[in-house]
């Protein structure tokens, strides 16, 4: 076996199962889980539909970069949502099923043990847990950069010292940020893209959360949009998308990487050979997805609905409660022992969350994610708040 597996640790909701083992959670209330960041809204119809329609589909063998119509459908949106410039939709996109396992993939095209013995990947920390996984897969050794409310959660390179800079092959940031829903600014953008240009790295920019904000004016600015008002073009940029949180059709396993045409276009022959064609009728629906906001704008106001209600409430047992920039997480510093608090909500009120510790790592001394919960909105607007008066009324 790949001895990198080793290296691999339990992912976060198995080490919450074992938390939980032999825990029974209060029977006088229903079980609200606000753990696991899965889109519970309804599937608009216009994309079940188009899934229905074309399951003719499923008699052909799909391409490793989809149909141009799909292309061309993620190219628009891009303009649309980024005001940039069009791309070239048959080398600088890329359909995938879903960022997470493109994301994951991305790793082992990217990193070249050949020019280094030690290459290094860095990963804001707390994290998504598959870009420490897809580093150790490809033979790379992760190097995390803390995220605290002392530096308002953004990954300040300045901290990475020169010789880990100088193996950096691969850098994830995630924008707007899992679990805090930091968003970047055109300031870290430029400090980013400039060491890149000094270091020779390639960026690879998680905006699965892109759509889900709390201004209709103000949306969060993307990796290629940063380039583009920056005045570069998109060298050693690689930015990945979905329609799972956007579109919340999460099982329908959808997304595109987009970006700089040379690396797209080797990624996409690695993914020729990995099999990783999007069934067709995905394809059709996706389309159909990319084309059409007016559900987008709709599940925003649900989300905007659930944290203006919940935010305040919550402020009241715990102080740093704050909205997040985007994203539909609450990063709650609740200032105790973080498995504890997940304990005793589960036990007590029946409402599960994830304790802030399971999504860091240990790292320059401390674990950034210790003392903290992360609560996802993703239940109805009903079982949500009615969780949140739950937890109030209780630690009161």
């Amino acid at each position: 076996m790949n001895p990198h597996l080793n290296l691999l640790q339990p992912y976060p909701f198995q080490r919450l199962r074992d938390l939980f083992e032999g825990i029974t959670p209060n029977p006088d209330f229903a079980p609200v889980n606000l753990s696991i960041g899965e889109p519970k809204h309804a599937t608009p119809e216009i994309i079940t539909q188009a899934l229905r329609e074309n399951l003719a589909g499923l008699a052909s063998y799909p391409t490793t970069i989809g149909v141009p119509a799909l292309r061309v459908a993620i190219n628009e949106w891009l303009q649309r949502r980024y005001q940039i410039p069009a791309l070239n939709i048959d080398k600088a996109i890329l359909p995938v099923n879903g960022s997470r396992e493109a994301l994951f993939a991305f790793a082992q095209a990217v990193v070249d043990t050949s020019v280094s013995a030690q290459p290094v990947v860095i990963s804001p920390n707390p994290f998504y847990q598959i870009y420490e996984g897809a580093a150790f897969l490809a033979g790379a050794t992760p190097y995390f950069i803390n995220t605290t409310p002392e530096n308002d959660y953004v990954m300040d390179l300045s901290q990475v010292p020169v010789e880990i800079l100088k193996r950096t092959q691969l850098v994830f940031v995630c924008s707007p940020g899992n679990p805090s829903g930091k968003v970047m600014d055109l300031q870290a953008w430029k400090t980013l893209f400039e060491l890149s240009d000094r270091y020779g790295f390639v960026i690879a920019s998680d905006e699965c959360y892109s759509e889900i904000y709390f201004d209709e004016l103000n949306p969060p600015v993307g990796a290629l949009q940063a380039a583009h008002q920056l005045g570069r073009d998109f060298s050693r940029v690689v930015m990945f998308s979905s329609l799972s949180k956007r579109s919340n059709v999460p099982g329908m396993r959808s997304g595109f990487v987009a970006g700089d045409a040379t690396i797209v276009e080797k990624f996409a022959l690695y993914r020729t050979y990995h099999g990783c064609a999007m069934n067709p009728a995905v394809q059709a629906a996706s389309i159909v997805a990319w084309n059409d906001e007016a559900h987008v704008k709709q599940n925003r106001s649900l989300y905007s609905e659930k944290f203006n209600t919940v935010t305040p409430l919550l402020k009241q047992v715990w102080s740093h409660t704050q909205l997040p920039d985007a994203a539909f997480y609450l990063w709650i510093h609740t200032q105790k022992d973080d498995t504890a608090v997940a304990i005793q909500l589960y036990r007590d009120l029946n409402i599960t969350v994830l304790p802030g510790s399971f999504l860091a790592r240990e790292a320059h001394g401390i674990n950034p994610g210790a003392g903290f919960i992360r609560m996802a909105l993703v239940a109805s607007t009903e079982e949500t708040i009615a969780a949140a008066h739950r937890i109030v009324e209780h630690l009161k």
